[in-house]
């Protein structure tokens, strides 16, 4: 009810926005001749087909314009930038390819300022594409998600799985698949990035972290019972509480703590001119990080336990597949590398969840120049939406596109280049790849060797912003397995 409040605010708003903007005169249009741009519509004055984009399904919209002008590329306006959306296996490859040469990382408006809070006081902030840069340098350069660093973590990361299946699911006959994959996600992360395991003070956060997921692609109306106010509300509690996290670490630091985690090496870390970041810049910077390590990882786990749930012979064969990994290991000894390599099946499964339902829709970037593609030109500075499900459900690469099946993404079964890219690819693959692979199969091989289960309703409507979820959590019954 409230998160209906909230859109029937946002579109009151928008509609007097939009009344105002036709009484206006209209903005010039940037670009080169008219014929030169790609095939597609700016909508509306100043708000373009942002309400199309945010309020209807981003999947739909894309796939709609792909059947009415191009399959290959098309222009639109949405977050107040002109923008053309790639499409399709060659538009993946060309956004690869020219990653730093033609484009770079842009973040929409609301999530600048959301995880820029150290920047906005500064008159010479540093540009959001290079901070990101800056960001993710700081992330690889100790090598934290590099498969042998991840390795130490391992065990660590089955512990804390088994603890939370003991704790949330174990002796329940039903629980909410998204509401515990939240929570486990998060006390990962926070394990991981921050090196802090306090159960209390990390379930504190998850409901702060919900509002920034929803905050983060919404219009920037910040007032009462908009979704980004209710994200900015919950960045700044989040912000707190890091800086808590932060003071305590460098107090534990001085007393000789070993640097275990992200958040030690972001304390240490200094720019050319030898100086470190502020407090509050490392709150922004690893706040980012918990949210992407945290709600796409515990999307891909919910839509395999919907499924799953919902196909017994996938079970079987997972299950198989699990307790092939389990009857070579001593009782009470957790995963080892060797054991995640063996989950092929189990992987493959995770991609077709990820093929039907991406756990994100899609990320910007800008224009670094004017560039030519599909036979239109794109002036510098527009912005591109990359969408990672334009060849997912093409029938052309996967016959039967709404089938679930796994064998797909079998070693027999070789894709076309740049057809399924779920981590994206070049430069800008996703870091976490690994890691969200490791926590997914940790989970994977829990869960299955522990239940079967059944989701309570099959028909349970999904609501499908950027970021995909059940509308009511996905409830399932769950039922001991016997050994």
């Amino acid at each position: 009810m409230a998160m209906e409040m909230e859109m029937e605010l946002s579109i009151l708003l928008l509609a007097l926005v939009i009344f105002v903007a036709l009484r206006s005169k209209p903005k010039p249009r940037s670009g080169g001749a008219k014929d030169q741009l790609p095939p597609g519509s700016f909508g509306w004055p100043i708000m373009g087909e942002t309400l199309e984009f945010l309020f209807g399904s981003p999947e739909s919209f894309v796939f709609s314009r792909m059947r009415k002008y191009s399959p290959h590329i098309f222009k639109t306006k949405i977050m107040g930038e002109e923008t053309v959306v790639l499409c399709g296996p060659e538009g993946h490859k060309f956004l690869f390819s020219n990653e730093q040469k033609l484009f770079t990382a842009f973040r929409p408006h609301t999530t600048q300022k959301l995880f820029r809070s150290y920047q906005s006081s500064s008159a010479t902030a540093v540009p959001v594409q290079i901070a990101r840069e800056e960001e993710t340098k700081v992330l690889r350069s100790p090598g934290f998600l590099k498969p042998e660093a991840l390795v130490r973590y391992l065990g660590k990361m089955d512990s804390i799985t088994q603890q939370q299946m003991k704790k949330y699911w174990e002796n329940r006959d039903q629980v909410k698949a998204f509401t515990l994959s939240k929570t486990l996600t998060l006390t990962l992360a926070c394990r991981f990035f921050l090196g802090i395991d306090e159960p209390e003070r990390i379930s504190r956060l998850v409901s702060y972290f919900d509002d920034i997921t929803v905050g983060m692609h919404s219009l920037r109306l910040d007032f009462p019972g908009t979704a980004f106010y209710k994200a900015n509300k919950a960045a700044e509690a989040i912000r707190r509480e890091l800086k808590e996290v932060i003071r305590e670490k460098k107090a534990a630091m001085v007393r000789g703590a070993a640097m275990q985690d992200v958040l030690c090496h972001m304390i240490v870390a200094t720019d050319e001119g030898g100086k470190f970041m502020a407090e509050t810049e490392i709150a922004d910077k690893i706040m980012g990080l918990l949210v992407a390590g945290y709600s796409t990882v515990a999307t891909a786990m919910t839509f395999f336990m919907k499924y799953v749930g919902e196909r017994p012979e996938i079970y079987a064969k997972i299950l198989a597949e699990q307790l092939e990994v389990e009857g070579g290991k001593k009782e009470g000894e957790v995963l080892e590398w060797e054991d995640i390599q063996r989950m092929k099946y189990s992987w493959n499964v995770v991609y077709e969840v990820m093929r039907l339902t991406p756990a994100i829709q899609g990320t910007f970037r800008v224009a670094l120049s004017d560039f030519t593609y599909a036979g239109y030109t794109v002036p510098k500075g527009w912005k591109i939406y990359w969408t990672v499900g334009t060849a997912n459900k093409n029938p052309q690469y996967f016959p039967e596109p709404e089938r679930f099946e796994p064998s797909r993404h079998g070693e027999s079964n070789k894709l076309p280049p740049f057809t399924f890219v779920p981590f994206g690819g070049g430069p800008r693959m996703c870091p976490g790849k690994e890691y969200a692979r490791l926590v997914i199969l940790t989970f994977v091989h829990n869960v299955v060797k522990r239940f079967r289960w059944e989701v309570v309703n099959p028909k349970e409507k999904i609501v499908c912003h950027m970021m995909p979820k059940p509308a009511n959590d996905l409830p399932i019954r769950l039922t001991p397995r016997n050994p």
